[in-house]
């Protein structure tokens, strides 16, 4: 006997009818597809983080270089 929870009144899934049923299929369905979404998200949230900290690395490897470059030019 399978219970669900609606706006704090609890229901047996046994009692239901099968049109009732039926939309806790889809409920669960849901859920499941909202947690695989939210999943997803993490997963481009970190990518994320990694490109910004990639990125800033580059362009602390290429202002370095313009240093180097500019204080060159500046000897000669």
């Amino acid at each position: 006997m399978a219970k669900i929870k609606i706006d704090d009144v609890e229901y047996d899934t046994e009692d239901m009818s099968d049109n009732a049923k039926a939309q806790v299929a889809s409920l669960q369905f849901n859920e499941a597809h909202m947690n695989r979404l939210r999943n997803e998200l993490a997963i481009a949230d970190t990518a994320k983080i990694a490109y910004v900290n990639a990125l800033k690395q580059e362009l602390q490897r290429e202002d370095a270089n313009d240093s180097k470059t500019k204080a060159s030019k500046s000897k000669k």
